[in-house]
């Protein structure tokens, strides 16, 4: 199992398509029967896929494409790198692991330590340690080199904290996708207010981050991730090292893991976020369509037809003709009430006071303040004209009379002139145009010129 899963699903391609994961399973059977292994497993692709999904070693699901695929499950991962690691080189206790335990408990003691006086005496410890290796290098000193042999182990240990990233990274998916599950089924039996529930879904993604060892290793990863100077600091340093002449010493396997370290850390947080991202979908799909009163009136009507069915069945003979139900029962409701609080009717409006003759009428010229004059607009334009019948427009509002200046005489007549034929210019030209409380605004338009027919009527 754990060989053809390792064919069938690389970092290069954790997803594949359902029906291309059954095809090249069949290959690898036929393959291994024709070669003579036995015993192996009963049954064709599809049968081992969904023994191995219901095993826990594959998830089925539908990608973003909406094809449905297959994914290794966080089992998955971590049996294909287990034997990974037990085909491959083994382990050893080296000095670069000891180091790395040692550097971990070092940095757990200093963190846990709220003793400020001894941490200032741990850093001047480690700037005297530093100051003096400076100095001994500026004074022409050799630079320490190590062993290919301990170069080669400390690449074997980073290889062995790399290869356990994955599966860190699958099962803090699986748990997002698990508690997406939960929520949605708590928000469906609507036991709980829907507030209750998502509170209790962001505390809990929120001890994902921080309660688990995958959590934590997810949430380092995204401040790298989200850091592009330390991916690109990581990638130079992971260039020095296969340029170094030990790295020809590494297998070729080993030498393609620590170049691909970056890509397998981006395409972990890759996998997380998208499950992130599902599950905020899927639950704000179901609070926005779900409805307790409808789910619940569906289920009651369901089960008093299941009912219904239980008891008609042992009465009933074979062949007997049933009228077929064309539609579910709907109650006649009727009019209901739309306002409850005014028994009475609406009330008709008071009629309309009668006008009076004498009263005083506003002082004001109400005109004034009304659309163009298009008549004295149409004459003005005429007579600025003269006899060349071509006016430029701007021109002409610029030399017509104050009361005929105001800014919807400016639209009238453009409109005037774009019924007389407009020909528009590329300048661009300002007029200054007059309310009648005599307050000013300027306008800046394209200038423009018209034809003018003096031997035509006005409309």
């Amino acid at each position: 199992m754990v060989t053809v899963l390792a064919m069938v699903f690389t970092a290069e391609r954790p997803a594949v398509a359902v029906a291309d994961t059954h095809a090249e399973i069949n290959d690898a059977l036929e393959q291994l029967r024709a070669a003579g292994h036995e015993p192996l497993p009963a049954g064709n692709a599809r049968d081992l896929c969904r023994q191995w999904v219901q095993a826990g070693w594959l998830i089925r699901q539908v990608s973003d494409d909406d094809v449905e695929v297959y994914r290794l499950s966080a089992y998955g991962v971590g049996a294909l790198e287990i034997a990974g690691r037990v085909g491959g080189v083994r382990t050893r206790v080296s000095q670069s692991r000891v180091r790395t335990l040692l550097e971990a408990i070092e940095r757990l003691a200093r963190d846990a330590d709220p003793d400020a006086g001894a941490r200032m005496q741990r850093l001047h410890d480690e700037i005297d340690v530093r100051r003096r290796e400076l100095t001994r290098l500026e004074q022409g000193g050799p630079v320490e080199t190590a062993e290919d042999e301990q170069l080669l182990e400390a690449a074997e240990n980073v290889l062995h904290l790399a290869r356990e990233l994955p599966a860190d990274f699958a099962r803090v998916a699986e748990s997002i996708k698990a508690i997406q599950r939960d929520v949605v089924a708590e928000l469906r039996h609507d036991v709980r207010p829907t507030g209750d529930v998502l509170r209790e879904y962001l505390s809990r993604g929120q001890q994902i981050l921080d309660a688990t060892p995958e959590g934590r290793a997810f949430a380092g990863a995204l401040r790298l991730i989200g850091d592009p100077a330390q991916i690109d600091d990581m990638w130079g340093q992971v260039r020095t090292v296969l340029r170094h002449r030990f790295a020809e010493l590494l297998p070729e396997q080993q030498r393609r893991e620590l170049n691909e370290i970056s890509r397998r850390i981006e395409q972990g947080v890759k996998e997380v976020l998208t499950a992130q991202r599902q599950a905020s979908h899927v639950i704000t799909s179901q609070v926005r369509n779900h409805d307790p009163m409808r789910d619940r009136q569906v289920d009651e009507l369901l089960r008093s037809v299941m009912t219904s069915l239980h008891k008609w069945v042992p009465g009933s003979r074979r062949g007997e003709a049933v009228d077929p139900l064309r539609r579910l029962p709907v109650a006649d409701v009727g009019h209901l009430r739309q306002r409850m609080s005014d028994l009475q009717p609406p009330q008709p409006p008071e009629p309309l006071r009668e006008w009076d003759d004498d009263a005083d009428l506003p002082s004001a010229d109400t005109r004034a303040w009304g659309g163009p004059r298009y008549a004295e607009l149409r004459e003005h334009l005429t007579a600025f004209a003269g006899e060349t019948g071509t006016v430029d427009v701007t021109a002409a509002f610029r030399a017509a009379a104050e009361d005929l200046r105001r800014p919807v005489d400016l639209l009238g007549l453009l409109e005037i002139a774009y019924d007389s034929g407009l020909t528009e210019t590329a300048e661009i030209t300002v007029v200054d145009t007059v309310r009648p409380d005599q307050t000013r605004r300027r306008f800046a338009l394209g200038g423009a010129t018209a034809t003018v027919e003096r031997s035509g009527d006005d409309d």
